[in-house]
C-alpha cells in the first residue's frame, strides 16, 4: 500500500477556504453536519419517493432508477480497491490542531477517495439524461452539497471529493454498459413492488 500525505497548493488553499467557513454559524455548520452524514438515507428516500411515483408501466425509467442505485454501489467497491492501494491520511491527521475545525468525529482511515462523494456522484451521473429531471436534479443536487458538506466539516480535501465524482462517473459509465444484464432485476422488482401511478404522464416524464 502507497501512502501519501503530500499536500498540494490547490488542495491546501481551497480546503481551508471551504472549512474555514465552519464554526461562525450555527443553523449553516448543522446543515452541513446533516449533509454530511446523511447522504445516503436521503438517496434511500429519494429512490423510494422516485419509485412510487413513477407509473406502474414505465419500465425505462424504472430501469434506470435501478442502475442508479447500482452505480452508487459499484463506486463504493472501487473506492474500497483504491484504498488497499493508496492510503491518503485525512486532514485532521495532517494539519495541525488550531489551523482547522472539525465537525464531526471520524475514523483515521483512508481519505482519498470520499465514499460520500463516489457515492452520491454514481447515483447523480447515472440518471443524467436517463431519468426524468425532477430526479435527476434533486440527484445532483444533493451530490454536489455532500461533497461541499464533507470538506466544510473537515474530514476530506477538496481533491478527496472531486475525485469521488470522477470515481461516480466512470461506476455509472459501466453499470450503464451491463445495463441489459440488470433488465430482469426490474422486472422481478416491477412485479413484486408493484406501487406508482396508474399511467405514464408525459408531462412528468419527460427528460
Amino acid at each position: 500500500m502507497f501512502h501519501f500525505a503530500w499536500l498540494n497548493p490547490f488542495d491546501t488553499l481551497l480546503y481551508h477556504g471551504i472549512n474555514g467557513l465552519a464554526g461562525h454559524n450555527a443553523i449553516m455548520d448543522a446543515s452541513m453536519i446533516f449533509l454530511a452524514n446523511q447522504a445516503l438515507p436521503l438517496y434511500a428516500i429519494f429512490f423510494v419517493v422516485a419509485w412510487f411515483v413513477l407509473a406502474k408501466d414505465d419500465r425505462s425509467h424504472r430501469h434506470a432508477l435501478l442502475l442508479a442505485g447500482l452505480s452508487g454501489i459499484l463506486a463504493l467497491l472501487i473506492n474500497a480497491l483504491i484504498a488497499q492501494i493508496w492510503f491518503r491520511p485525512r486532514p485532521f491527521v495532517v494539519f495541525s490542531k488550531g489551523t482547522f475545525t472539525q465537525l464531526v468525529p471520524h475514523s483515521m482511515d483512508a481519505s482519498f477517495p470520499s465514499d460520500h462523494a463516489s457515492g452520491s456522484f454514481g447515483f447523480a451521473t447515472a440518471s443524467w439524461g436517463r431519468l426524468p429531471r425532477w430526479i435527476s436534479i434533486p440527484f445532483t443536487v444533493l451530490a454536489v452539497l455532500v461533497l461541499f458538506a464533507r470538506v466544510y466539516v473537515g474530514v476530506h480535501y477538496p481533491t478527496d471529493v472531486l475525485a469521488g465524482f470522477f470515481v461516480g462517473f466512470l461506476a455509472s459509465r459501466i453499470v450503464n454498459k451491463l445495463s441489459p444484464l440488470f433488465l430482469p432485476v426490474t422486472t422481478f422488482l416491477m412485479k413484486w413492488v408493484p406501487v406508482g401511478r396508474r399511467t405514464t404522464n408525459t408531462s412528468m416524464v419527460k427528460s
